[in-house]
């Protein structure tokens, strides 16, 4: 695993500057999640854009729900709507997983004490 794929983030993702000069971030790596959000990511299989809108899909889902299964759902519906179908999200605090899933396709990650695993398989 990369150390692009294992850090620790207080306040939003970094996002390392183009390669070549032709090459401009999205506007999507520009936004920056609330400040006093912790995220760690523990591992991914997916493209940096890719990887800050799911932190970013996540903080918004916790700031409309409270109970885990609809933070979950809400996470879920929004990939499956944006990135096509079919997406799979689990969120908690204690929960054990081994899973398959599609190349650039997995990201593992925790928001404050709450862990998320969001992944694409069928």
């Amino acid at each position: 695993m990369s150390d692009d794929a294992k850090r620790s983030i207080a306040g939003g993702l970094t996002v390392k500057p183009p390669i070549s000069d032709d090459r401009k971030p999205s506007s999507a790596a520009a936004t920056t999640p609330p400040s006093g959000k912790r995220v760690i990511i523990k591992s991914a299989d997916m493209l940096p854009e890719i990887q800050k809108e799911a932190v970013d899909t996540a903080i918004a889902a916790f700031e409309k729900h409270s109970v885990e299964k609809d933070v979950a759902e809400s996470i879920k519906k929004d990939f499956d709507r944006r990135h096509g179908a079919t997406w799979h999200c689990i969120v908690g605090r204690n929960f054990g997983s081994y899973v398959t899933h599609e190349t650039n396709h997995f990201i593992y990650f925790y928001l404050d004490q709450k862990a998320v695993l969001l992944f694409k398989s069928g």
